[in-house]
């Protein structure tokens, strides 16, 4: 396996390469910050990332190469909010079982292959929501397991284990609250992976600007950022550091005959430097599904 090679094979749910965690950004976009009243949730987020190029290590620059892909993600989530009180807040609890397809073809790394396979798993035994009269917050932690296969570079598998904690809030703007501001962080500590390396902590941070249409139509800007925040370690560890930034439009829908909320969201990068290792640039297509049960 060339070095090249070596350095993409960190491809994981976060759709991104070795960008030093799981978190896939752009999954929550308007009122991303907002947690449901006690209940049971099931959300299904689709998301499609289309790479069209790598970015050599340590640059914003692409590969002269041929190097593309899709990666697909169907992420499962199950979300359960308590009639228990924790400091003010709603507690709950979540999980999220994502099952993933790679589609590589790097011509710099003379890989191409296609997998499916279920993805690592995440157990959050924290989320706190806390409400006001014209603002939303929450609180979460959690941790991303090392369940899936990371053998290859097309395997679902990141081949380390993740802690996120979660921070964030939501503001109406107006009395009818059909005018929101919302910004969510995610912050990624991670361990070190099957080949030795420790990617170095990163942060994920996602805002949305909504306007409510009417009782079951809003619309609105989206976007999001992330940076690596602290160097990798250990095997092929560079002082480079990962950074990639998107914005987007968001549409969502209640509809009465499924008794749940639709969402979909499109997101294009338009900056993005690699780190220790080669990074995607691309575009994401969400589908979003909210229902209660």
């Amino acid at each position: 396996m060339n070095k090249l090679l070596i350095g993409i094979v960190c491809f994981g749910l976060s759709l991104s390469a070795c960008a030093g965690g799981h978190y896939v950004p752009g999954i929550e976009g308007i009122k991303g910050a907002s947690v449901p009243p006690p209940g049971n949730y099931y959300l299904g987020y689709l998301v499609k990332y289309d790479i069209d190029a790598l970015k050599a290590p340590g640059t914003d620059t692409d590969i002269p190469t041929n190097n593309n892909g899709t990666v697909t993600a169907i992420a499962n989530r199950i979300v359960h909010i308590t009639n228990t009180k924790l400091l003010g807040a709603d507690y709950g609890m979540e999980v999220i079982i994502p099952v993933i397809n790679k589609d590589f073809n790097f011509s710099a790394a003379g890989y191409a292959d296609e997998k499916t396979a279920v993805g690592d798993i995440f157990i959050g035994p924290v989320v706190l929501g806390w409400h006001g009269d014209r603002w939303d917050a929450v609180g979460a932690a959690g941790i991303w397991l090392d369940t899936a296969n990371s053998a290859e570079m097309a395997s679902a598998g990141n081949g380390y284990r993740s802690v996120m904690l979660t921070g964030g809030g939501t503001t109406y703007l107006n009395a009818d609250k059909s005018l929101s501001a919302s910004a969510l962080m995610r912050y990624e500590i991670n361990s070190k992976d099957d080949a030795g390396l420790e990617p170095g902590d990163q942060i994920s941070f996602e805002w949305g600007i909504g306007k409510k249409i009417n009782n079951n139509v809003e619309l609105g800007l989206v976007g999001y950022d992330q940076w690596q925040v602290s160097k990798d370690k250990g095997t092929g560890s560079t002082t480079n550091k990962f950074s990639k930034h998107a914005i987007g439009v968001e549409g969502s829908y209640f509809s009465t005959t499924i008794g749940g909320v639709l969402k979909a969201a499109y997101y294009n990068e338009y900056a993005i430097e690699a780190g220790s290792n080669p990074a995607p640039s691309g575009n994401t297509i969400r589908l979003t599904l909210i229902k209660p049960f």
